[in-house]
């Protein structure tokens, strides 16, 4: 009586080489199994592995971009708060004769203002602010607010200064700038 394999050989089910190579793996799984070597338990031990280190790296990858979102959220929130803190507390209407050259970005910008309010933001009771391409006019008491949520968004806050009252250590004191001096 003939084995199977030489059986299925016969009939044409399947090739010497696909024999051979069931022989081998029959020959090995024995050797394994004398020596005690469990190579089937190492493999399975391998891959739980490999799953745990991907869930690990998976975990850590879907915390780290959370954590951005959560960021980008904070940063878009503090815009808008600055934004309406800026349109809410700004000073409209007050066009006037003189000219308030500042910068903006690279940029220099003019802003026409009348004389009370140039005065003003000269000596430092005025603020200028600017967020996405726009320029609000406020009170320095607004520009601080702002600035403590983002000093860059602060364009110009003079330092508060007495209009007449002279400066204790200015050397110029004794001459009196003329009125109609424009600069």
């Amino acid at each position: 009586m003939a084995s199977l394999q030489d059986q299925l050989l016969k009939a044409g089910l399947t090739t010497k080489q696909k024999a051979r190579q069931a022989n081998t793996d029959k020959r090995k799984k024995n050797k394994q199994k004398r020596s005690g070597v469990n190579h089937e338990a190492s493999l399975q031990e391998q891959v739980r592995q490999d799953l745990e280190k991907s869930k690990a790296e998976k975990l850590a990858k879907d915390n780290a971009l959370n954590e951005q979102k959560k960021q980008a959220l904070a940063e878009k929130e503090q815009q808008q708060r600055i934004l309406q803190v800026l349109e809410h507390h700004q000073l409209k209407g007050i066009d006037g004769e003189h000219v308030y050259n500042y910068t903006f970005g690279t940029k220099i910008k003019k802003l026409p203002l009348d004389e009370t309010t140039y005065n003003a933001l000269v000596n430092g009771r005025l603020a200028l602010c600017g967020l996405n391409e726009v320029t609000y006019l406020v009170t320095s008491e607004t520009a601080d607010k702002v600035a403590a949520l983002d000093a860059n968004v602060v364009l110009v806050k003079n330092d508060q200064v007495e209009e007449d009252t002279p400066q204790e250590d200015d050397p110029y004191a004794d001459y009196q700038i003329p009125d109609d001096l424009m600069w």
